[in-house]
């Protein structure tokens, strides 16, 4: 059972507002669900922060709105692109008994220690998370996968070779049980493809400059564009 708890109390601060709450050391939230109305809320910088961290999008979090308990699963998240600091945060409350939908993290375990990596090979991972299903008790905080039994150049980990808990599905009926979580590859290859890559991307670049994209107007040094005063 989960101990992560959180206590909100109510935010009246709307609009412009919420900027000066912000910079009072607090999180703007909300929570919905249920049969109940939308609940504005707030809630201490560092306690949030602790918190979103804990339990990202998958596990259960007990908030505690005027001395009771509603046990609520995050949503969303909005984070300052530029500080990387907690703007917004939004719960959905849930019940014991709901069969939630939520992302939960891919964790390849035995990293180092396979015979792929042994033999000078690269293990990559292709996806982080994937979406299942369960009751809140049952809700993993992540899905483990072994690499050890990796050992030449094209093994790979597939979503057939999870082996998920009890009470747990994953959300898509029609899951592709092929898709590829991880691969081995020859550094060498991989070096390869990744100069490819940013060949491609270069390439794209001098052909915008030739279109004249991004080219500064004649006369016009490139360290000052006509909009750079007003572009904020």
């Amino acid at each position: 059972m989960n101990n992560i708890s959180l206590k909100l109390g109510e935010r009246t601060a709307e609009g412009k507002k919420v900027t000066k709450l912000r910079d009072n050391g607090f999180i703007p939230s909300i929570v919905y669900g249920g049969q109940t109305k939308p609940m504005s809320a707030q809630s201490p910088l560092v306690e949030t922060t602790k918190v979103v961290r804990a339990a990202g999008k998958h596990t259960p979090i007990n908030l505690i709105i005027d001395g009771k308990k509603k046990l609520a699963i995050i949503k969303s998240i909005d984070m300052d692109p530029v500080k990387h600091m907690l703007r917004h945060v939004a719960f959905h409350t849930i019940k014991q008994s709901d069969v939630i939908t939520t992302e939960v993290p891919i964790v390849l375990v035995g990293q180092g220690e396979s015979a792929a990596e042994g033999a000078g090979l690269v293990v990559l991972q292709a996806i982080d998370s994937i979406e299942i299903k369960a009751k809140p008790a049952d809700l993993p905080k992540s899905l483990e996968l072994s690499i050890i039994n990796l050992t030449a150049v094209d093994d790979r980990l597939m979503i057939s070779n999870i082996l998920l808990p009890e009470g747990v599905e994953f959300d898509d009926i029609d899951q592709d049980m092929e898709l590829v979580i991880a691969n081995v590859y020859e550094p060498s290859a991989l070096q390869a493809a990744n100069e490819a890559a940013g060949g491609e991307a270069e390439a794209e670049t001098e052909v915008e400059a030739e279109n004249g994209e991004e080219t500064p107007p004649e006369g016009q040094s490139e360290s000052k564009q006509p909009n750079d005063e007003v572009s904020k």
